[in-house]
């Protein structure tokens, strides 16, 4: 696997965002995460590129014997294969010229020793020399990472071609972790949304995700973790099984793109500096159980190796200030950027309409919905096409999806096998309910205005790269995004570059001074759920007890964050922001 060269990655977000991203960047040695739930959309895509890039293409239907996974590993090693292709390509061109050569070197940050050694070619002089450095620079250029995620709650029983359910091994996140496991890639899987143990425990059939002899895993572990307790008991939980943990990926709970699992209370700086002082037992307490696993299985282990997971952090970060609190006020390895990506035309397969709108967002239209029928909070776009698609549908009498893909089914309230609360079957019958139940007034309304809101992610979410790409009609294919509050601060088209340079801190600041610091938007953020925690749990005495703890979180968070306030701002921080944030949302 590459060792990054960058110091950040992009994250995954929804299933067709950054779809194609690797493909777009990765020959320029930047790191993204393809989400790999949506096997029909891979599908279709891998038909576009293959056609694009002159490869064979042969369609795996969706019933073929382990259909699905055998989709998604033809998609992963077409991906690896285009990417292998452009970097042989950048790895060519001549040095001395403005081309993709010169943007993979310049792209970099100005610590990197490879950026470094670039710029002593760019100032020697002619020679048998400068052809020597030149040759053995260009064998040093690697790509980026090809990562993938899976929403380990995303686990349907598959059916077979009469509707029967197959075996276990056959849901949705095993049939997706046996295609990367069959894939030629050499890189991560990102585990996100919760905790899997049957999905943890099959990971064991792949050898990828052990060390060879040579001591090199192949296919590395990502945990998206809410807390250090969360990453401890799933580490050790995978430690026993002798798989060990590459990366502990930090997520806010609020301040973030697509679904937000927002923790008790605790705020983001409480979680960060939980794992600088605890880090290294993240090393020490799981690497001994590590190596027992693999004496036990007869399996060498490195005998001098002492593996550190990294820690990685994303949501909500939006400048080089920002970014040198994460690095060095806690240690963080590398940062994640999602969200401000989607401006970047160059980076993310997005239709042009939808652009727009982001272009022009606000606090107000970048908004937590309970758009997903996972029943988790998902941030929203006001007035996207999925908005509009489902409104116009309730008002011809057809609510709801008619659900194509059919990822989230779970819900049993009306039927024996599980439907999604976004289907059309489900909207109808509870719609009904409502309308017998219940009296007209605000309550009805209310109720109805809930139904109303769950959207079919599954299609949705993929629409804008298949129209961006022209495989399919805007007027047929309802577009849904999921970007962070961060993004309202973002308000045109940014090239790779600009964007790339605002991490780094190189070239002019693109965002207002204005915009309140990463830690202050979580603060308000929080407390604006809070709020709304304690609107349902109104008349609920059972609920008192939740209030009470996230009370207590978000309190211990303030006093925190005071201290934290008082102390001195990198450049382009602004840490007055979050003394304000504190005085006002504690007042609330």
């Amino acid at each position: 696997m590459s060792v990054p060269i960058h110091n950040f990655h992009i994250p995954v977000m929804g299933t067709g965002h950054y779809i194609d991203t690797p493909i777009r960047l990765a020959h320029l040695g930047i790191t993204s995460v393809i989400s790999i739930i949506d096997d029909i959309l891979l599908e279709r895509l891998r038909k576009f590129y293959t056609a694009k890039y002159d490869l064979p293409f042969e369609r795996i239907s969706p019933r073929e014997d382990d259909g699905r996974a055998k989709r998604i590993t033809a998609y992963l090693n077409m991906v690896h294969e285009i990417v292998e292709l452009k970097m042989e390509q950048v790895r060519a061109l001549p040095f001395f010229e403005k081309n993709d050569k010169s943007r993979y070197f310049e792209l970099l940050p100005d610590t990197s020793s490879l950026k470094q050694a670039y710029h002593d070619l760019m100032a020697s002089k002619p020679g048998g020399n400068r052809k020597k450095i030149a040759s053995e620079l260009s064998q040093k250029m690697s790509p980026g990472g090809i990562d993938v995620n899976i929403m380990v709650k995303v686990d349907r029983i598959d059916t077979d071609k009469h509707g029967k359910p197959l075996g276990e091994e056959f849901s949705d996140a095993k049939a997706a972790l046996r295609g990367f496991a069959k894939s030629k890639l050499d890189s991560a899987m990102v585990f996100s949304a919760g905790i899997n143990q049957s999905l943890y425990g099959y990971m064991t059939k792949y050898k990828d995700f052990y060390r060879d002899h040579e001591g090199v895993i192949q296919k590395k572990i990502i945990l998206k973790v809410s807390d250090f307790r969360s990453a401890m008991i799933q580490g050790r939980y995978m430690a026993k099984k002798g798989l060990e943990i590459s990366e502990f990926r930090i997520e806010s709970g609020l301040n973030c793109g697509g679904h937000a699992f927002a923790s008790p209370g605790h705020l983001l700086p409480i979680l960060l500096n939980d794992f600088k002082e605890k880090r290294t037992e993240l090393g020490t307490q799981f690497q001994p159980i590590i190596k027992r696993f693999y004496d036990k299985m007869g399996w060498d282990y490195p005998a001098d190796l002492e593996h550190h997971p990294e820690i990685t952090v994303q949501g909500g970060i939006g400048n080089h200030g920002e970014v040198q609190r994460l690095e060095k006020g806690y240690g963080i390895d590398r940062t994640g950027w999602a969200s401000p990506f989607l401006l970047v035309p160059e980076a993310t397969p997005i239709d042009t309409p939808t652009r727009m709108q982001l272009m022009n967002s606000t606090d107000d239209s970048l908004y937590l919905s309970g758009a997903s029928p996972l029943g988790v909070p998902f941030n929203n776009l006001k007035d996207s096409g999925s908005e509009k698609w489902g409104i116009s549908r309730y008002i011809k009498g057809k609510p709801g999806s008619p659900c194509p893909k059919g990822f989230l089914v779970s819900n049993t309230e009306f039927t024996e096998l599980p439907i999604c609360t976004a289907s059309t079957e489900y909207m109808t019958h509870k719609l009904k309910e409502i309308n017998t139940a219940c009296d007209s007034g605000a309550e009805q309304d209310s109720a109805i205005n809930k139904v109303l809101a769950k959207a079919c992610l599954c299609e949705h979410l993929g629409n804008g790269a298949l129209i961006s790409l022209g495989i399919a009609r805007a007027e047929r294919s309802p577009q849904a995004i999921c970007p962070g509050p961060n993004l309202s601060w973002f308000n045109r088209y940014y090239s790779l570059e600009e964007m790339v340079d605002q991490i780094y801190g190189r070239g002019k600041e693109l965002l207002s001074k204005d915009r309140p610091h990463m830690f202050a938007k979580e603060i308000q953020l929080y407390v604006d759920y809070f709020q709304s925690m304690v609107d349902d749990a109104l008349g609920n005495i059972r609920a008192q007890k939740a209030l009470d703890t996230f009370y207590e979180n978000m309190q211990r968070g303030f006093e925190y964050c005071k201290d934290l306030a008082r102390g001195i701002a990198f450049q382009g921080e602004n840490l007055p922001s979050l003394s304000e944030a504190i005085e006002k949302q504690g007042q609330r």
